[in-house]
């Protein structure tokens, strides 16, 4: 009997689909409900190509978790859906002539297919898709709920809007500062006085989705803001258009409230340093004063605010940097430098603020021709606008210390502004030193203090003149939650006379209106602006009085900001969860995913999961208690080798379409920078192509050659071996082309090709998997090749599930051959099953327990690659001892369940053909490690004879002197050496030794 692999693979995923063998209830009785454990994998965006072997890594190691767990006895939730919202799905859609909805659906059928054919144990009863209205009227739901909160500092905690409106009533809002205006005051009696559309703008004020104008990235190309991680070098990551900056009105959340709890919920998560060291440089704490500065030949009311962490430099300032979007900059700068700043703000336009916060080597700015005082002495201070600080961080405005900062050492000394040292022999003239240890010099009243000490005593300072304050201050911004897209949730906004509305709960969800074909809507509008129809909304739609929908949708974070929640109650009509399951379930207890998700989605994802938590909807505040980033696979990417030679258009009509000319690895490491040796090549090899010679008789010597290496599809590579017949027909332009061999040959059309002798070496390169660098493995045709388990246990042999590794397909056949050895303990070709119920040795029982404890402690933390190592070195020594004992290999099956289900079962199932019930080895007990069998009673001991190791002889750890001695004189080979004589000295150094000395 064989290991026909596909055939058992397709056999156990159709049967455990059939018997729902991966459906998880929810318990209605705790007090008998299993443990719970709960894996999440990010859930994938549903792309038109499909999954390439790189995919799976994370959801390969969530599913051995998973089936780890239910083994040892837990009720686990393993879920999967899809991300199906978003620009990426829009885009692919307008370029393949389609509508979202149905590539979107073909997208998700082809995944569900691969995901399948990989044997994951997914429970799809609960697959969710962003996209769908039943899911998406809960995240709408959502939203309002947002809309209708407010942070309340003194508690740490969202409250609902209604709370705040009564605190206003009775005291105002002395003690309740305006997190979206920090200079708004009011008492109740004003509160009071106020009209409805003051209301309406306080309250937006404090609201944790608000709406407000907001500088954007605009791509005009796409039609749609972008955020900042989606534009690169000024143009869209996508398509490459051309990005600018506009004002339109935007959602955001107000996420910046929770940024203190963010960063305290860090120490409750296991999460690996570098990740909550991203989270925590995003946030971006820190503490120092905002001071404010008057300016010359302005009002007084005309003030510039700046903060920083150094207050105690601020002698050391020499001039001042204004983010170029402040409207502060228009009213400042005076009418001889009006051109120059028009002209800067027309660049920084183009610029995103990932390129302005990483540029470091350009220096740009322009002055404004105006002037701050400095508050201590009176000295007239520059006004500069530069890229490199935001409108958005702190106030929009830096004081510039160039003797203690590099950024503003380089810009002052780029600028010819002159530097002033307040550190003394710290500073030496060539470059800045951010240093706190420095003693203070030309800094007034703080003279001779250490810097590090003068800080408080500034403060002081400057809250006694009542030009500044101890400030708390943060990097991270509130988040953008507005997007001119068309595929995307809708809001459940209705504007009312300009002001927005939430429609009624019972109407949800507000469904995304179909359309055949969509472009952007008027000044920046969302495509849904253009569908009038469905635009302007009669009373009767949402129970109030008519409005005008929010025509923007919501960004792609929107949907998997609370996604895990839905997977607990997903088919619930009532409520995005009920609470009793929530309460059941809690919070997600591993979480697998890719760093590229590490700020964005866990942020806002955490930031959901407290508010929710505030608001009493679930008892956690905290989504996700562990989280594990998994590496890359990359490809392993081929090049080959082209010689071509320098044609204009125009001398190429000379002549017919030359040949190409490839050359091998080896030849183009001889020639690479070396045009006279890429020239004679050309000729060489050219020799077999007339047209080619064409143009070398038409250039003679003027004649060029450049070397290009070019990518070419792994799939027609074996090794670096390329099979040149089938890649000369895998173009019509390389129909007729040449190829230099290793050898020294020249294959050229219409030559016999010789695949044993003939060699092209190709060039190779670990980079990342894509289809443009045609290095992309389909799973499909791995598992075909292979099987499922194979696979899957070949992913995580690679290496360590967190690093990145290079994909390999040769090093498959390796644990290919395990798991046909593996079978091969089990069943012989001719006789069938042939594992008996004889008793196991104490030398199999410790294979077997030493495995057991191996398997089990690498897979709790994670270290697959060496656990699939643990059971190739088990069935070599059980193969080694011939074991084929029940009282072994079921164990042994079951251990290996999580890495290889498919096996596993059929010879689960074999071993109990005889039970009238089969059970399922998903249901079977986890083997239970007996450390007895660990328990080292005697050791091979190295037997020497003079020094020199002449055996091995297992003895017991508790022999004696004396009982050594008799076992070694009755041995035949230390006879042998002793050549009858006896022996002077027999040493024995216990667990050590022995040596016998003649």
């Amino acid at each position: 009997m064989e290991y026909n692999f596909r055939e058992i693979e397709k056999k156990w995923q159709s049967k455990w689909k059939e018997n729902n063998a991966y459906i998880v209830s929810n318990p209605i009785n705790e007090e008998v409900a299993k443990p719970k454990f709960y894996v999440l994998d990010m859930f994938p965006y549903p792309s038109g190509a499909g999954l390439h072997v790189g995919h799976p890594l994370g959801y390969i190691a969530s599913d051995i978790y998973s089936r780890y767990k239910r083994l040892k006895g837990f009720n686990v939730l393993h879920p999967m859906g899809f991300d199906s919202f978003g620009l990426p799905a829009e885009q692919y859609a307008i370029e393949t002539g389609q509508h979202p909805a149905d590539t979107t659906e073909k997208n998700i059928q082809r995944y569900h297919e691969q995901l399948d054919n990989i044997g994951f144990s997914f429970d799809w009863s609960r697959e969710v898709k962003t996209s769908d209205p039943s899911y998406y009227k809960w995240t709408q739901y959502i939203f309002l709920q947002l809309f209708d909160s407010w942070y309340n500092r003194k508690k740490q905690k969202a409250e609902r809007i209604s709370q705040l409106v009564s605190i206003f009533q009775q005291e105002g809002n002395e003690g309740y500062p305006c997190p979206g205006n920090n200079r708004l005051k009011f008492t109740a009696a004003d509160w009071k006085n106020y009209d409805e559309k003051s209301h309406y703008d306080i309250l937006m004020h404090y609201r944790l989705a608000y709406l407000a104008f907001g500088e954007v990235n605009w791509c005009e190309a796409l039609g749609t803001v972008l955020a900042n991680d989606e534009v690169v070098n000024g143009v869209s990551e996508r398509g490459g258009h051309p990005v600018e900056k506009k004002k339109l009105h935007q959602w955001y959340l107000r996420i910046t409230e929770y940024a203190d709890r963010l960063l305290q919920g860090l120490e409750q998560v296991d999460f690996s340093d570098a990740m909550k060291d991203m989270q925590k440089n995003w946030i971006g704490k820190s503490q120092g004063a905002e001071i404010t500065f008057a300016i010359k030949n302005q009002p007084s009311s005309e003030k510039l605010v700046v903060y920083t962490t150094r207050p105690d430099t601020i002698f050391g300032v020499d001039f001042m940097v204004l983010a170029p979007e402040l409207a502060l900059v228009e009213r400042i700068t005076t009418p001889e430098q009006k051109e120059a700043v028009a002209t800067y703000l027309e660049y920084v336009k183009s610029r995103s603020e990932r390129e302005r916060l990483a540029e470091v080597k350009s220096i740009t700015g322009a002055f404004t021709g105006a002037y701050s005082v400095n508050p201590f002495d009176g000295r007239e201070i520059p006004i500069w606008i530069s890229e490199y600080v935001l409108a958005g961080y702190g106030t929009g405005a830096i004081m510039a210390v160039p003797c203690g900062d590099q950024r503003d050492y380089g810009f002052a000394k780029h600028f010819n502004i002159p530097i002033t040292n307040i550190i003394g022999e710290h500073y030496n003239g060539e470059e800045a030193n951010p240093t706190k240890e420095a003693v203070l010099q030309n800094s007034g009243f703080m003279n001779g203090m250490v810097m590090r000490e003068a800080m408080n005593l500034a403060i002081d300072k400057l809250e006694e003149m009542e030009i500044g304050k101890r400030q708390v201050n943060y990097r991270m911004r509130d988040a953008g939650f507005s997007r001119q897209r068309y595929w995307g949730e809708p809001f459940p906004i209705i504007y009312q006379h300009g002001i927005p509305m939430p429609v009624a709960e019972s109407v949800l969800p507000v469904e995304l209106p179909h359309v055949d074909h969509y472009g952007p809507g008027p000044e920046g509008e969302g495509p849904l602006a253009n569908i009038k129809e469905w635009v302007t909304v009669p009373s009767e739609k949402h129970g109030e009085a008519s409005g005008m929908r929010e025509t923007n949708t919501m960004p792609g974070y929107a949907g998997s900001s609370w996604y895990f929640l839905r997977y607990m109650d997903p088919h619930n009509d009532t409520a995005f969860v009920d609470r009793s399951i929530a309460d059941y379930w809690g919070q997600v207890d591993l979480y697998i995913g890719g760093t590229e998700h590490a700020v964005g989605h866990l942020l806002y994802s955490r930031m959901w999961t407290k508010v929710l938590y505030d608001l009493d909807y679930i008892g956690f505040d905290e989504p996700y208690k562990k989280l594990v980033n998994q590496g890359m696979i990359q490809g392993s990417s081929r090049f080959i080798f082209r010689i071509t030679p320098n044609i204009n258009p125009e001398q190429l009509s000379k002549i017919a379409e030359p040949h190409a000319v490839f050359v091998t690895k080896s030849y183009r490491d001889k020639i690479q920078n070396d045009p006279n040796a890429i020239k004679e090549l050309f000729i060489k090899v050219s020799a077999f192509s007339k047209n080619n010679l064409d143009i070398i008789e038409l250039f003679g010597e003027d004649l060029e050659c450049r070397l290009n290496d070019i990518h070419v599809d792994v799939s027609l590579v074996d090794g670096v071996d390329l099979n040149v017949e089938t890649f000369r027909n895998s173009r019509t332009d390389y129909t007729l082309a040449l190829f230099l061999m290793e050898d020294g040959k020249v294959i050229y059309p219409g030559i016999e090709f010789d695949d044993v002798n003939d060699k092209y070496i190709c060039g190779a390169e670990v980079e990342k998997m894509s289809k443009s660098k045609y290095n992309v493995v389909n799973p499909d045709e791995i598992v075909n090749r292979f099987g499922a388990d194979t696979f899957r246990m070949y992913e995580m042999f690679l290496g360590p599930v967190e690093q990145s590794k290079p994909w390999d397909t040769k090093g498959i056949e390796g644990v290919h051959r395990f798991l046909r050895k593996f079978w091969r303990l089990y069943v012989d070709e001719h006789k069938g099953l042939i594992v008996t119920n004889d008793e196991p040795t104490p030398a199999e029982f410790k294979i077997l327990h030493k495995t057991i404890k191996k398997i089990e402690e690498d897979t709790e933390r994670f270290s697959f690659n060496t656990a699939v190592s643990s059971f190739m070195i088990a069935v070599n020594e059980l193969g080694d001892l011939k074991c084929h004992k029940r009282g072994i290999l079921e164990p042994l099956l079951i251990l290996l369940t999580p890495y290889a289900p498919h096996i596993a079962e059929e010879l689960y199932q074999h071993l109990n053909t005889a039970q009238l019930t089969k059970s399922s080895v998903l249901d079977a007990s986890y083997p239970v490690l007996e450390q007895k069998y660990l328990v080292e009673s005697s050791k091979e001991y190295p037997v020497s004879v003079n020094g020199k190791v002449r055996t091995n002889l297992n003895i017991s750890l508790d022999a004696a002197q004396a009982n050594v001695e008799e076992i070694i004189l009755e041995n035949e080979i230390v006879k042998k050496w002793l050549d009858g004589k006896p022996p002077k000295k027999i040493i024995y150094v216990k667990g050590k030794m022995i040596n016998v000395v003649i």
